[in-house]
């Protein structure tokens, strides 16, 4: 399947509220992203923000992602228009967006990533259309990259009506760890007042039409079902460094260490 085909796969997904389940990166190597991409997920996001990877190694990450056929995402490392292009012209299929706080960022961000007309991306040749080759067929994806925000901050949820009537978002992604952070309860998710602002991002955009996502970040099934349950439908899955470390806990041999 060719990337735009995913992209509208996955799209087309959202906006029937059916979950799609992403995986999420942080090691920056070509044999991590191999095995992510052939785990079966509707796309995997290469963290730029929290991870140890430079825009250099993107093409190698995203190839390896889609030799199994799994559409590659960037979690960009700041709401900048140059985050944007480089990533989306080193193969990404669209972007995760941190830390958006009003809907002038959010438009902002969105036309820096798509190409005339729909937006002011600047064209050229690059690894996203094989350096020409596929120029045609790429002008059509980069008129509208997947595009998700990420709402991390109580000033986010302050401005969510209007975030979330900005034409051509995808999805909003809760990141509740920001998010908590914001509220001055860093990771109490079991707080009251941080369930109620939960329900309050999630029912704005049930209303708005928008699908709306959360990071299950311990590898729980049962937590990835409880919220698809909730009704959220865009779900990073954990990532590749915290199963590392649970596969190895697991594995480890019941001795004592000298």
């Amino acid at each position: 399947m060719k990337r735009l085909d995913r992209i509208r796969a996955i799209r087309q997904s959202l906006g029937d509220r059916k979950p799609s389940v992403g995986g999420w990166m942080q090691i920056p190597h070509a044999s991590v992203a191999e095995i992510m991409g052939q785990a079966g997920y509707d796309w995997v996001a290469i963290d730029m923000e929290h991870g140890a990877i430079g825009h250099h190694q993107l093409p190698d990450l995203f190839r390896a992602l889609e030799l199994g056929g799994t559409l590659p995402l960037a979690r960009l490392a700041e709401p900048h228009p140059k985050e944007c292009k480089q990533a989306l012209d080193a193969g990404a299929g669209g972007v995760i967006v941190p830390m958006v706080e009003s809907a002038e960022q959010l438009l902002a961000i969105r036309d820096a990533c798509r190409w005339p007309p729909a937006g002011t991306r600047g064209v050229g040749f690059s690894r996203a259309n094989l350096f020409g080759k596929h120029f045609d067929i790429y002008r059509e994806e980069a008129q509208a990259p997947l595009l998700v925000a990420m709402i991390e901050h109580f000033r986010a949820v302050e401005e969510m009506q209007a975030i979330l009537a900005v034409e051509g978002l995808d999805a909003i992604l809760v990141g509740p760890y920001d998010l908590s952070a914001s509220m001055g309860m860093t990771g109490q998710f079991d707080r009251p007042d941080f369930q109620s602002m939960l329900d309050s991002i999630r029912r704005q955009a049930a209303e708005k039409s928008i699908a709306c996502g959360i990071h299950v970040v311990q590898p729980s099934r049962e937590e990835l079902k409880k919220r698809i349950k909730e009704g959220y439908c865009f779900l990073p899955y954990s990532t590749d460094a915290v199963m590392l470390e649970l596969a190895v806990e697991l594995g480890r041999l019941p001795t004592e260490r000298p």
